[in-house]
């Protein structure tokens, strides 16, 4: 007798911040779609997980991250470092520009378990070489990123646009902002930006050039810019997310400071979406960073459990514009789904200037994408 289901999960806990579920529940999976939620699932199923220590989300979303099977100097594969430890769909920043775009397709997103979206870099190099890669003016060809978005527009969600001193060099940030905004403006496509350091151009200025649903990534640096001030989210912080500004964390190696994330969440100022901006650079570091280990920072410095849980499903999945395929439990949704543990065992949380939190971390047991279960690895 054929089974109900191929998959039956039941949990001590299942959560899902687009429809408000929260509850010990099950989740019903046939090929690749979620066909049953609820607190009681009846019927018999190809696999069954039962653990009432589990917490059942959607598979994470991260906004920032750098899958890359070549092409990129800040390459991970995606399939051993993100899918693999709860993360089912990516949004690469910057990997591939129009010149490497079409390998990048098909080398990495089309070869991958995970999926990956892209944040085409301005540049035509992409982040193919060491150094900044708007250090030649040259590259930053509009044409050219206006004819590979719409040849490739499928792939592509915005426009990677980080006008840091490193990735600039010599060239003038504004310059980079301007030919970006003309690349979104001709393509209807948001902005995915890194804000330049103060002293070199004003922070107020450079938000104020920002447009409604574009996202401001490394939201939580101490340094060499900072959204707080004197123990407040600046003003003009403010007035950006009021005009429907979107604001990132962006982890990564240099850009997440506790305080910053603590004194901003005293002012109220939670994160739109949390991300890793995983990078090769954190190959082999202990503990593994990975979506939940960021997950697990934020919920030490006092951001509410809901808020963590809706900044890797649902936000990230509207903000993507994908929120009616992923970011879910609804019946009918993708079968994306994370299932997760909370370890009070684990190793303290440190930010990347070496300061240190306690609270226990979030692990990843098991990864389901597209109805096809991934036993998380200890990948590094």
């Amino acid at each position: 007798m054929k089974a109900n289901y191929d998959v039956l999960i039941r949990a001590g806990r299942v959560v899902c911040p687009a429809t408000g579920f929260d509850s010990a529940g099950s989740v019903a999976i046939r090929g690749d779609r979620i066909v049953a939620v609820g607190t009681d699932i009846f019927g018999s199923s190809e696999q069954v997980f039962d653990d009432p220590a589990i917490i059942l989300l959607p598979g994470l979303i991260d906004l920032h991250a750098h899958p890359a099977k070549s092409g990129s100097i800040f390459s991970i594969d995606p399939d051993h470092n993100l899918v693999a430890r709860g993360t089912t769909t990516v949004l690469s920043q910057g990997d591939a520009g129009a010149g490497n775009l079409e390998s990048y397709i098909r080398d990495t997103i089309e070869q991958s378990q995970t999926q990956i979206i892209l944040a085409i870099n301005l540049s035509s190099a992409g982040e193919a070489a060491p150094g900044g890669c708007f250090e030649r003016l040259e590259l930053i060809d509009v044409a050219a990123c206006v004819s590979a978005i719409e040849r490739f527009r499928s792939h592509i969600w915005g426009i990677a646009v980080n006008v840091s001193h490193h990735c600039c060099g010599q060239t003038d940030p504004r310059e980079v902002l301007r030919r970006g905004l003309r690349v979104a403006e001709q393509t209807g496509l948001p902005l995915l930006y890194g804000m330049r350091r103060p002293e070199d151009w004003p922070l107020e200025e450079q938000l104020r050039e920002l447009r409604p649903g574009d996202v401001v990534t490394y939201c939580y640096r101490r340094t060499p810019h900072c959204i707080v001030q004197d123990g407040r989210v600046i003003e003009a912080v403010r007035t950006a997310r009021e005009r429907g500004i979107l604001f990132d964390v962006g982890h990564g190696r240099g850009s997440f400071d506790f305080s910053t994330a603590e004194a901003a969440l005293r002012n109220g100022f939670a994160p739109d979406t949390i991300s890793t901006d995983l990078q090769r650079g954190h190959i082999g570091q202990l503990p593994i960073h990975d979506l939940p280990l960021v997950m697990s920072k934020l919920r030490a410095v006092g951001m509410l459990e809901r808020d963590i849980f809706q900044a890797v499903t649902s936000r990230p999945a509207q903000i993507l514009g994908m929120d009616q395929e992923i970011g879910s439990l609804r019946v009918g949704s993708r079968a994306d789904l994370v299932l997760l543990r909370w370890n009070e065992q684990s190793q303290p949380l440190v930010d990347v200037h070496g300061d240190v939190r306690s609270g226990g971390r979030w692990e990843t047991a098991a990864t389901i994408r597209g109805g096809k279960l991934i036993v998380a690895t200890e990948c590094s």
